[in-house]
């Protein structure tokens, strides 16, 4: 039987830290479209968000990998396939973005 935990419960406490810092980063962001800061400071600080929420996604990727599709790899089948299946649109849908 698949395990049904996420991935990041040993790392939950991370993740939801980086998770509350990014909210400050966009809460800095609309303060600073609402002081009418200039356009380059603010991309730069959209940038920066952008980062930090690629890294907290590459992260979850990776927990994901290693536990959820792992083990459904090792239970093999059609959970197996389906996990994979999931894992490449999760992929799919990062480099896209």
């Amino acid at each position: 039987m698949i395990d049904t935990h996420p991935g990041y419960s040993e790392d939950k406490q991370d993740v939801l830290r980086r998770l509350r810092r990014i909210e400050g980063q966009v809460r800095g962001l609309q303060r600073m479209v609402e002081s009418d800061q200039y356009c380059i400071d603010v991309l730069t600080q959209v940038s920066a968000t952008t980062r930090a929420l690629e890294s907290v996604a590459l992260r979850l990727l990776d927990d994901h990998l290693s536990h959820c599709v792992a083990h459904a790899v090792a239970e093999g089948g059609d959970v197996a396939d389906a996990k994979m299946a999931e894992a490449s649109a999760a992929i799919a849908r990062l480099v896209r973005s």
